[in-house]
């Protein structure tokens, strides 16, 4: 809502990301921010954003509130606390998403690595005369061989991002 007019009312003033940033004194990337959704800007920049876009901040906000001036700072001041709650639980989420990824990446390596422990190199003992268990053998093997030199770095990485992602407090 918020990102979505701020990209339409530049678009309307016929402003590029770079020049609106320049008129508010920020950089480009901020503005991308803002219409991609990932940021929101504070009370004052609205307020800025308004006098740049010639446009009220309850536009801007997706409503058309009619207030007077402090209680539209008050009310401004509410829908960031609600937009920023909700970046915060999106973000939660997005760590917790990636935090299970990486617990299973974990365990599926490990149990791999289990298996392969378990089967040992018994498949060397297979006939390899017959083609299906040269190739099938040769395929294992093959896999084996990889899987057991990048096993270590990919458990690694998937123990970092398990405690890196974890919930904190």
């Amino acid at each position: 809502m918020l990102n979505e007019n701020i990209r339409e009312l530049r678009k309307q003033k016929g402003l590029s990301q770079e020049e609106l940033a320049i008129k508010l004194s920020v950089v480009r990337q901020t503005v991308s921010k803002w219409e991609r959704g990932l940021s929101v800007p504070d009370a004052e920049m609205l307020l800025s954003l308004g006098e740049v876009l010639d446009t009220p901040v309850s536009t801007l906000l997706g409503k058309t509130v009619i207030a007077s001036e402090p209680d539209s700072l008050q009310a401004l001041s509410e829908k960031l606390e609600v937009l920023n709650a909700q970046f915060a639980r999106a973000h939660e989420l997005k760590c917790r998403a990636l935090n299970t990824l990486c617990i299973s990446l974990a365990v599926a390596v490990a149990l791999i690595l289990l298996a392969l422990g378990m089967i040992g190199e018994s498949y060397l003992d297979w006939n390899f005369t017959n083609p299906e268990y040269a190739i099938a053998g040769t395929m294992l093997h093959g896999f084996e061989w990889i899987f057991v030199r990048i096993a270590p770095f990919i458990l690694i990485a998937a123990i970092t991002g398990a405690i890196a992602t974890r919930k904190k407090g």
